[in-house]
């Protein structure tokens, strides 16, 4: 069973120290990088020995440790100041939705995904898409928004990643207990825990619901290891994506049904239903079903869903999409389609798509289907969406195709530099955290000097640098290995990143297709590139981990070892430190699939400007001072001839503009103006543009507001 027990005992905690518990059980310390420093300064080696987790830390501190804070005045004033930030932020009367809604009373949108990245302590996300539910997350609580988020518990989360000494990915999975998580038992207004409970093949399934509080917003997870579940239901939720087919049509049913019927148990009846990509879309046929079974006529019934619905496709690659063959899904169903009066056939053509080898049941189908708010997550991934599924409206052109797009952003505070954050308090308006999303706020960066600036920069970028050896000192011992006698990493080169999920279609080793030319380029005599990498590859997917073997094989190569780098496990904390301390960020994805992407946005608020292809967000970014383009905005009929210009592009651009313009006409101090230019521009261009403040803002005002309001009618 998952242990979640919270009645565990604590060190014994001095009651001036007694809140500190109140900061570990609310997320909000994952954003407010000054209460994390009260649990660094209590005990620094504790604090990373346990991953940066306040409640684990609290169980395992040392009371006398404890005790010497309480005692230091210094301390215990950091400790009232954040102490009243954070009282003042959950009981905030004026708010940003209090400022644009006034009116607006009663209403709770409901936000089903498969995966929340809130914290590298938390490890049930994988990628991009948990990063982003994260960040959705993290932002209606700063923007005090009617919202919950519902998702599952995975006690041994997604895989951790180990690489043997020839470079080939291991994946290794790890129960984490839950005892030391920041998650409390939901309940129902009565007080009675909340367990769901839905039907599957021959049995019924049980799911507890826990609680996370994430600063204003909860989030409610199901966890299906309890009793009465059998071995193999109780494995049902415990790795991200792990398993096969039936097992994954099995926890999208406990995720999309179990959800609802959870949300219900709560006292929660939701006004807006947003399904974060197909893996949730079963809830629609839970809210049909209930309709239905009230009495409503099925044509209304789906007319009122519809209305209220939303859907997200976050995937171009038609493999990303999840689609069941039609005898999985009668062998989970037989029993439910008679309960939304339909029969066998109707039921399957609710979500029928044709593939070549045969009908399925896809989940973008039905969720596209029983809602009327679709989006792609850019604007060239809303183009190309509307391309892939333009069979589904056969009278419409596909400009007419009802699918629209929200560009993703990101949560400003989770992902700001420290360092970066104390310019922008010196040198932007006051009020730019409550405006992140005025451009006008952030103009002021071209005041700060670029001395400043660039020290900042620099000393970012020596902190990476010294965490890559620390991990790579590390992976030595691990092994059992000497670590190499050369230099890892320079401290002065320019210092590129890359890192994303190995997929095949994200070409990380474009930069290699010229070999020596690209080596030439790395060991330039006065003006050295490095590269630093990090990403998994999904454990089912051999030709990314093969990616990851060469990348790594290359990186111990003659002339190339020390300036590459691969880094293992990355989460939350290697994204952080990557996106805050390089110089460029990399990105060499096969346009047109890449859907929107997160990271250069991350970076570029950091102050690093993008090196990427003219695919997912950057086309939209992009304005030729505040970063670099690959390739041009066109698609290839043929790959190979693709990869051949855009890594041709690649080698032009990095030798003719990006390395002159990082090495060449420094001051007397040393300072790259011209460099400092594509900083400052980046940072003015991205940060409020792509921020996940404006895009709720545009969520609330073409999705949320209308859904509300239209299934109030």
């Amino acid at each position: 069973m998952t242990q979640l027990d919270n009645s565990l005992i604590f060190t014994p905690t001095p009651e001036r120290l007694a809140r500190l518990r109140d900061l570990a059980y609310n997320l909000w310390w994952s954003w407010h990088p000054e209460a994390q420093s009260l649990f660094q300064q209590i005990d620094p080696d504790l604090w990373e020995l346990i991953y940066h987790n306040p409640v684990s830390f609290l169980r395992q501190v040392r009371q006398k440790r404890l005790l010497e804070a309480a005692q230091n005045p210094a301390f215990l004033a950091q400790f009232d100041a954040v102490i009243a930030d954070f009282d003042a932020y959950v009981g905030a009367k004026e708010t940003w939705f209090t400022q644009h809604y006034p009116a607006v009373k009663g209403k709770t949108i409901a936000y089903f995904s498969a995966e929340f990245g809130m914290h590298e302590s938390l490890p049930i996300y994988s990628g991009g898409l948990g990063i982003l539910s994260g960040d959705h997350v993290k932002e209606t609580s700063d923007m005090a928004l009617p919202f919950i988020g519902v998702g599952f518990i995975y006690p041994q989360g997604y895989f951790r990643q180990q690489l043997d000494p020839s470079g080939w990915q291991m994946a290794e999975y790890h129960k984490t207990d839950f005892a030391n998580a920041p998650a409390t038992p939901a309940l129902t207004p009565d007080g009675q825990e909340v367990v769901v409970d839905v039907e599957l093949p021959g049995r019924t399934i049980y799911a507890k619901v826990y609680r996370i509080q994430v600063g204003r917003t909860p989030l409610f997870l199901l966890d299906t290891d309890i009793h009465p579940n059998s071995p193999q239901d109780r494995e049902l939720s415990a790795r991200l994506y792990g398993g096969d087919q039936e097992m994954r049509v099995a926890q999208e049913i406990v995720l999309g049904i179990g959800g609802v019927r959870a949300l219900r148990q709560l006292g929660i009846n939701p006004s807006v239903w947003h399904m974060n990509e197909g893996h949730s879309a079963f809830l629609v046929l839970e809210l049909l079903r209930e309709l239905v079974t009230q009495g409503v006529s099925l044509e209304k019934a789906m007319q009122q869903i519809q209305s209220h619905a939303v859907f997200t496709t976050h995937t171009p690659v038609p493999a990303g999409n999840d689609a069941f063959p039609f005898p999985l899904i009668e062998k989970f169903f037989w029993q439910y389609w008679p309960q939304l009066g339909l029969n066998h056939d109707d039921f399957l053509n609710m979500a029928r798509q044709d593939q070549s080898w045969g009908p399925t049941f896809a989940m973008t189908v039905l969720g596209l289907k029983l809602s009327n708010y679709h989006n792609g997550v850019s604007k060239l991934h809303g183009h190309v969406a509307r391309g892939m599924w333009q069979w589904l409206y056969p009278s419409k052109s596909r400009d007419e195709v009802p699918i629209t797009a929200i560009t993703n952003g990101i949560h400003t505070a989770s992902w700001l530099a420290p360092e970066m954050r104390e310019l922008f308090d010196a040198y932007l308006d006051k009020t730019w955290e409550a405006n992140l999303d005025d451009p006008q706020i952030w103009q002021n960066i071209r005041e700060i000097p670029n001395e400043v600036l660039w020290n900042v920069r620099r000393q970012l970028t020596h902190r990476l640098i010294e965490f890559a050896r620390q991990r790579f000192q590390r992976r030595f011992q691990r092994l059992g290995q000497t670590p190499p006698d050369y230099p890892l990493l320079d401290n002065d080169a320019l210092t590129i990143g890359f890192a994303r999920r190995f997929a095949t279609y994200k070409r990380a080793t474009l930069m290699f297709r010229d070999f020596e030319r690209m080596k030439a380029i790395l060991n330039r005599s006065g003006r050295p590139v490095q590269i630093v990498f990090a990403g998994k590859a999904h454990p089912a997917d051999n030709p990314g981990k093969h990616l990851i073997q060469e990348v790594y094989q290359l990186a111990n190569q003659p002339g190339l070892a020390g300036r590459i780098v691969f880094l293992e496990e990355y989460d939350i904390t290697v994204g952080r430190m990557l996106v805050q301390g390089v110089d460029i960020w990399l990105n060499t994805p096969r346009r047109p699939y890449e859907a929107s992407g997160t990271s250069g946005q991350k970076a570029s608020l950091n102050g690093v400007p993008n090196f990427s292809i003219l695919d997912g967000w950057w086309p939209e970014a992009y304005n030729g001072r505040n970063g670099w383009a690959i390739g041009e905005e066109r698609e290839y009929s043929i790959p190979e001839e693709q990869d051949w210009n855009d890594a041709q592009s690649l080698y032009h651009v990095l030798e003719n503009e990006i390395i002159p313009a990082f090495y060449d006409g420094r001051d007397v101090a040393g300072v790259p103006n011209r460099f400092l230019s594509f900083v400052k521009e980046a940072i003015m261009t991205v940060a409020p543009l792509f921020s996940t403040r404006r895009m709720l803002a545009d969520y609330m005002a073409h999705f949320y507001m209308p859904a509300a309001n239209s299934s109030e009618k």
